[in-house]
């Protein structure tokens, strides 16, 4: 047996005979990892899995069929929506995310769910023991007891009897855990992974069984394991959460059968995860009214439009350096917001702290918040509520103008149902949304949403002489107002 060292990248899975600073294939940093390599002889190899080629033909895209392309559905909607539909026989899927987020639990009631249609579902449990595996399923509840279980590590004994059992859908948790005794690497490692997706995906094209592989991430938020393997597979879904929060949300980075902006809403229960089929009436039921540094937006989550309240917080900076906290949202974005406010609004914030975040645990990326965020500073700068029957919608450029968004009239559609009144948009997109049921009111700048939804002049300053309780003149906000000014402590009575 000859014993040598090798270094992987554990980003694209480059092998290097010496050490290097800097990957040569994929240029990622720091990335090369030391590996000691085996070399037996073929006597003393463990059994490969058996991999057998077919036969294949050459046919003409007039010659593919492919309008009823079948799927399976479960009863979990937001999980079929996620994947286009439902799961196509012979994809290979990855779903990946933090330990603890509900991987297993997904997983589990999409067996079940597939085993109740009649399905055979064969779950291949490599990190929990038959016994856990029950222990879980007792836990959630009407799980389907046809489902069959097949617990073990090595790849080679799992193999012969995937290879012979005549099933439909075969689920692995997880692919990290799973290994070949006569491969060099540890389970986990950058060839261990390959080797088993690898298997996974010929087995998939071979036998047209679909493949449900469960992954981990690493602390960066990618998938562990050398990138090669989310290439290999066909769709790559990451459930988020965070485990303080009751909500987890599933998204697709690729998906080569459905859209990759589609996500699905669930919360997490003691018996398992359950659907939520209207997440943004479930996020605005606690929704403290008549709170200054709070907005409602409404955000799209691929063809989903979700209602989310965006909450700032500005106070007295108790450092000589003021702190930015963003949650939920980009804090780049954040420090450009309030550069914007700064110059083209009159708002100060050198000696104050300023906080926000979006209410529930959930995510904003897309530029339609910007508006929303920047009232709700400005709310909180001036405590003046917002009025709580009015949504914004909006991306603030550098300029201080506000710029239209994408599917403004559905956007403007969910908030109508759920009793708002008022919308607050670009006033370059207003003509698109005159059959909303909404009162529209356009604006073109920030300087000009303050003075309208806040009821501040021009320059950023609180109007003098408001008692509370009284609208201003071109403003349309119902919020309490008392004296002239700012407070002190906010920056004093500089524009």
């Amino acid at each position: 047996m000859k014993r040598s060292v090798e270094f992987v990248c554990s980003e694209c899975g480059y092998v290097s005979p010496q050490w290097m600073g800097r990957c040569p294939n994929c240029h990622a940093w720091n990335t090369l990892a030391e590996r000691r390599v085996e070399t037996a002889s073929p006597s003393r190899r463990g059994p490969r899995p058996r991999r057998e080629a077919a036969a294949v033909a050459v046919k003409t895209l007039a010659d593919i069929d492919a309008d009823d392309l079948p799927r399976y559905r479960t009863a979990l909607g937001e999980f079929d929506r996620v994947l286009g539909g439902g799961l196509v026989p012979g994809s290979l899927v990855l779903v990946a995310g933090d330990p603890g987020v509900g991987k297993s639990t997904l997983l589990l009631q999409a067996a079940s769910a597939y085993a109740g249609q009649g399905l055979r579902v064969l779950y291949v449990s490599a990190e929990e023991s038959e016994r856990q595996l029950r222990l879980r399923s007792r836990r959630l509840g009407r799980v389907d007891e046809r489902i069959q279980v097949l617990a073990d590590t090595r790849l080679e004994t799992i193999a012969p009897v995937v290879e012979a059992a005549e099933v439909d859908v075969i689920i692995v948790d997880s692919v990290q855990t799973l290994h070949v005794a006569g491969s060099n690497g540890a389970p986990g490692s950058v060839s261990q992974v390959r080797d088993n997706a690898l298997y996974f995906l010929e087995l998939a094209k071979r036998t047209q069984v679909p493949v449900l592989l469960v992954g981990h991430v690493t602390k960066e938020g990618t998938v562990a394991g050398p990138r090669v393997v989310e290439h290999m597979v066909d769709a790559v879904l990451y459930l988020e959460g965070d485990r303080f929060h009751h909500f987890r949300i599933l998204r697709a980075a690729k998906n080569r059968f459905g859209p990759t902006h589609e996500v699905g809403v669930f919360e997490m229960r003691d018996d398992g995860l359950r659907q939520v089929e209207n997440p943004s009436e479930f996020l605005l039921e606690e929704r403290n009214e008549g709170m200054s540094g709070s907005t409602v937006v409404v955000a799209m989550e691929g063809t989903r439009p979700l209602l989310l309240e965006v909450q700032s917080l500005v106070g007295s900076a108790g450092f000589s350096v003021p702190r930015r906290v963003a949650m939920g949202l980009d804090s780049r974005r954040l420090a450009v917001l309030l550069a914007v406010l700064e110059r083209r609004a009159g708002l100060d914030f050198s000696g104050s702290d300023v906080f926000a975040s979006v209410a529930g645990g959930f995510r904003i990326a897309e530029p339609a918040v910007d508006l929303a965020l920047a009232l709700a500073v400005a709310s909180s700068y001036h405590d003046v509520p917002v009025d709580t029957t009015t949504v914004v919608v909006g991306e603030v450029g550098l300029g201080g103008e506000v710029r239209r968004v994408g599917q403004l009239l559905r956007r403007l559609h969910e908030a109508g149902k759920l009793g708002f009144t008022t919308a607050v948009v670009p006033a370059r997109g207003a003509k698109e949304v005159r059959s909303s049921q909404l009162r529209v009111v356009p604006v073109r700048s920030v300087e000009q949403a303050l003075e309208t939804v806040l009821g501040l002049p021009a320059g950023g300053r609180k109007p003098a002489g408001v008692a509370a309780g009284d609208d201003p003149a071109r403003g349309f906000a119902s919020a309490r107002r008392s004296g002239a000014g700012r407070k002190k402590g906010r920056g004093g009575d500089k524009p």
